[in-house]
Formats: C-alpha cells, structure tokens, sequence
C-alpha cells in the first residue's frame, strides 16, 4: 500500500509541478484579462463615441452603455473559450478532434444556423445604426416595453406588467423608439360644444405655460403643451389637440400632471368634459304618417299587464 502510494505521488506531483500550475496560470490569467478587458472597453467607448448635438447627455450615456455591454459580453465569451481550450489540452483532452466534430455538428445544423447569423447581421445593424439602446422604451413588432439588455443575437424588454420579453433580432420587422432624442405629450380631450372655445384656447396654453415654470417639471419640459387645433367634431363633443415636448421618459410623468392640473381649471372655469349623450326628436302627429308610439303610463302599463 505504502508502495502504491510512494508511485502515485510520484506520478502526480510532476504532473502538478507542471501541468497543474500551467492550468492555474492559465486560469488566472483569464481571470485579470476579464478584468483588465472591463475598464479598457468603457475608457474605449466613452472617448470613441462622438456626441452629437442633437442627443442629450442621457442619450450619449445610453448608446455608450449598449455598446460597452455588449462588447464586455462578447470579448468575456472569446477569453473564456480559449482558456477553457488551453486548460483541456493540459488535462490530456485533444481538441482538434472535438473541433473537428463540432465541424460536422455545425454543416449538419446549417440550416438552423442561418437563422442565428440572420440574428446576429441584424443585430450589428441595430447596434451600428443606433436604433435603440438599454434604457429605452421601444414597441417591438406590437411588443412594448423597457430595453434591459442587447447581445449580438436578441433584445430583451421588460413591460409595464414586468414581464420579459426575448426577441431574435432576426426576427424584429418593424422598431418604434418612443425615447429617442425627445419625447412628446400628444393628447386629444373632448369638450362641451356649448363650451367657448377662446377661453378653452386660453386656460389649455395658461395651464401648459405654469406646468413648464415649476420647479419640479421645467427640467423635463422642452416645449410647454399646447392648444394645436380643433381635431374633429365627434358626436358629443369638439376634440382639440394639445401637443408638448419633454425629456427622454418624461412625457408619462408630465402628461399626467398635465391632465390633473388641466381637469381643476377646467372645473374652475365651468368648462365641461362631456359624456357621450344622444338628443332623441319625438314627431308630432299632423308631421308624419306613420304610427306615433304613445307614452306608457303606470296606468295604461296595469292594463297592459293584466
């Protein structure tokens, strides 16, 4: 026993002397490379990408971030797999026969696999084009929701029910950005046609002017909201539109103190808000010919019913 255990140690400890601290060494490495890879790629892309004058500083900040994540991502997956390749070789593993064999598992998978570079190309352009970054909010083939992540081959959005959605690339045929640039309050409200419509004009801008000089919102509004124009003459109500520009994210926030304080100087001036509502004529009898309906009375309704 003692024997068996002198010729292992004598096998193994070479072995560790070499190979092991080889793995060890090869492991580490890796390691400080991934750091080493982190900060250099956000210095990169922080210098790298040029402002442009019509982006806000949280617009720049996005794209970088989007670029930064997905070069970490990719540059990470490169190191890991040639490390994890080196350390097989020191275990005695060959790999040329596995990369052979992942060969022909990839000419056999070939038609699948086109769908993933379809991914892949699609989303380079994404990312090349800018059409949208982490942070947004985007409408994805009708999908909705908050950009959280962007890798070569999917997008990642979480909706307002916090639910997650995954999205090839290959597959996106149609992007809405609703954050890009600017954002706009673009509302329609339905008023009394009794209603005067100069003074409806005057309390809309008054409204839209005091919402742009609080303090809490003049940071988030570009352009006060505004009357535009009557939209439409709907059956209970003239429709009027009211337009404003805000900050990236910011039109759900003003958008609805806007309505709020819009509502309270509406009740104030005795504009009304109508609900939908029908006039019925009732024709007298020397008018028409056709049989007139007669009012039912509680009297005449006993009757009927006994």
């Amino acid at each position: 026993m003692k024997e068996k255990l002198l010729t292992w140690s004598d096998a193994i400890i070479p072995w560790l002397l070499s190979h092991g601290v080889k793995i060890v060494l090869i492991a580490l490495i890796a390691y400080i490379l991934k750091k080493i890879i982190h900060g250099v790629i956000v210095k990169a892309v922080r210098v790298a990408v040029k402002s442009d004058h019509y982006q806000s500083k949280e617009a720049e900040e996005k794209r970088e971030n989007t670029l930064i994540s997905l070069f970490i991502v990719t540059l990470k997956t490169l190191i890991v797999l040639v490390a994890g390749m080196m350390i097989l070789e020191e275990l005695g593993i060959e790999i040329g026969p596995m990369l052979a064999a992942a060969g022909i598992v990839g000419l056999a998978f070939g038609f699948g696999g086109q769908y993933l570079i379809r991914d892949i190309i699609t989303g380079l352009f994404i990312i090349m084009e800018n059409q949208y970054r982490i942070g947004d909010v985007v409408n994805i083939n009708g999908i909705g929701g908050s950009v959280e992540n962007i890798t070569l081959r999917k997008t990642t959005l979480r909706d307002m029910n916090g639910t997650v959605h995954h999205i090839p690339h290959g597959e996106i045929t149609i992007v809405s950005n609703l954050t890009k640039d600017f954002s706009r309050v673009n509302m329609n409200l339905g008023i009394s046609y009794s209603s005067n419509l100069e003074n409806v004009i005057d309390v809309v801008n008054r409204v839209g002017n005091e919402l742009a000089t609080d303090p809490q919102f003049k940071d988030a509004i570009l352009k006060p909201i505004q009357f535009v124009r009557v939209d439409d003459f709907a059956d209970s109500s003239i429709i009027i539109k009211m337009v404003g520009d805000t900050k990236v994210l910011k039109q759900w926030e003003v958008a609805g103190e806007f309505r709020k304080r819009l509502k309270i100087a509406f009740d104030n001036e005795g504009i009304e808000i109508p609900f939908p509502q029908r006039v019925v004529h009732y024709a007298k009898p020397n008018e028409t010919k056709l049989p007139v309906a007669k009012e039912i009375t509680a009297e005449s309704k006993k009757k009927i019913t006994i």
